[in-house]
């Protein structure tokens, strides 16, 4: 379902950064890929998943059994009051998620009824508040010296409570902040802690890869992301490239670690040079998958690439006081070609060196026309 800006196949742009309360955009969305089969009527899941503001969803009952659809907004109970949402998934795939999060009926609101008109227009009332209040309660927070960020401001639509998200490095006491803040806009004031890595789901944003953050798209779990998981890679232990827009290490760190591991039982620990009768060989780096290691002497700028039953075999002759005359021997030519291990590398060269020669050309066919 596209939003109101997207229309005849044309994408205006709503300005929302991938978060249009009505799930067009491409912030945590759900694909229900059950949607075209016929359930029976008697095994129909009266529960649904509503979405709110930054992609935050919770799961209401449909007591009143409304006919709903994927991105109808609705009317849902709160805690003292209600709020208007967005219905993000239905069926069965909702009895799947709310497995997967361990999430009880008996605990479940119920949709009170299809937002009307004028639900949607308070709904907007509210929503123009949120920038105005957060830049005041960020001035307060600098007036009592707090140490943390706001992030977010989230009225509910009847105006009797707004949540403040904020990020802080460690425990804050708000509680002058909250009588402050009840004063100042005479609504119930609820304050919630978030990490940093949520924080950058709110806010959104381009990753280096060049696609939109994992975090504001579809991840909602996070896992703690350690150095070693770059260590295992073979990735230098530069901050500026492993840490994200959150300041914390990438969590795709994680994705292809399990493989690489599996990947690092078959490669040998080289703690100390390869002795050989040309001298000592020091490991450079390792092509993990395809089980090559660098090894360079000292007296020269060349690496040689050597499988890893190479190395294994120069480690035993070592511990056994006997150097092979080199490096690379007569098993290398069964295990290893060395002409494809840079394969990518010359098909780039050939490409930019085609490119230079026809700018060459061009530029002598506009110097000769000139002339």
């Amino acid at each position: 379902m596209a939003c109101a800006s997207c229309v005849n196949g044309e994408v205006a742009g709503c300005r929302n950064n991938g978060g249009c309360e009505t799930g067009g955009c491409n912030k945590l969305n759900v694909f229900d890929w059950l949607t075209d089969m016929n359930l029976p009527v008697d095994s129909s899941y009266d529960i649904m998943e509503v979405r709110f503001k930054n992609g935050r969803k919770h799961f209401f009952r449909n007591k009143n059994h409304l006919l709903l659809s994927t991105g109808d907004p609705v009317v849902v109970e709160m805690d003292k009051g209600y709020h208007l949402g967005f219905v993000s998934l239905q069926g069965e795939l909702v009895r799947l998620q709310m497995r997967k999060k361990n999430v009880e009926d008996d605990s479940l609101l119920d949709i009170v009824r299809k937002a009307h008109h004028n639900d949607l227009e308070k709904y907007e009332e509210v929503r123009k508040k949120e920038p105005g209040a957060m830049f005041r309660a960020r001035e307060i927070i600098a007036s009592l010296s707090l140490e943390m960020k706001l992030t977010d401001v989230e009225y509910q639509t009847d105006n009797s409570k707004a949540t403040f998200y904020y990020s802080a490095d460690g425990r804050v006491d708000f509680r002058e902040l909250i009588k402050v803040l009840a004063a100042e806009f005479r609504v119930r004031i609820e304050m919630r802690q978030i990490s940093l890595r949520q924080e950058a789901g709110y806010l959104g944003g381009i990753g280096s890869c060049g696609r939109e953050l994992c975090c504001s798209t579809w991840l909602t779990s996070f896992k703690s992301v350690s150095t070693g998981a770059a260590r295992y890679q073979n990735l230098s232990l530069n901050p500026s490239k492993l840490s994200g827009q959150c300041g914390r290490l990438k969590c795709c760190l994680n994705y292809e670690l399990d493989n690489y591991k599996d990947a690092l039982k078959d490669i040998p620990e080289v703690k100390s040079p390869l002795i050989t009768e040309r001298g000592e060989a020091k490991l450079q780096k390792t092509d993990i998958f395809r089980k090559v290691m660098w090894f360079g002497y000292e007296d020269e700028n060349n690496w040689h690439p050597i499988h890893v039953d190479r190395v294994r075999e120069i480690q035993r002759l070592n511990k056994e006081g006997k150097n092979p005359a080199g490096l690379l021997e007569d098993i290398e030519k069964e295990h290893l070609d060395t002409g494809q291990l840079n394969t990518d590398l010359d098909r780039l060269d050939k490409k930019y060196k085609n490119k230079s020669r026809r700018k060459s050309k061009k530029k002598k066919r506009r110097n000769f026309d000139k002339k």
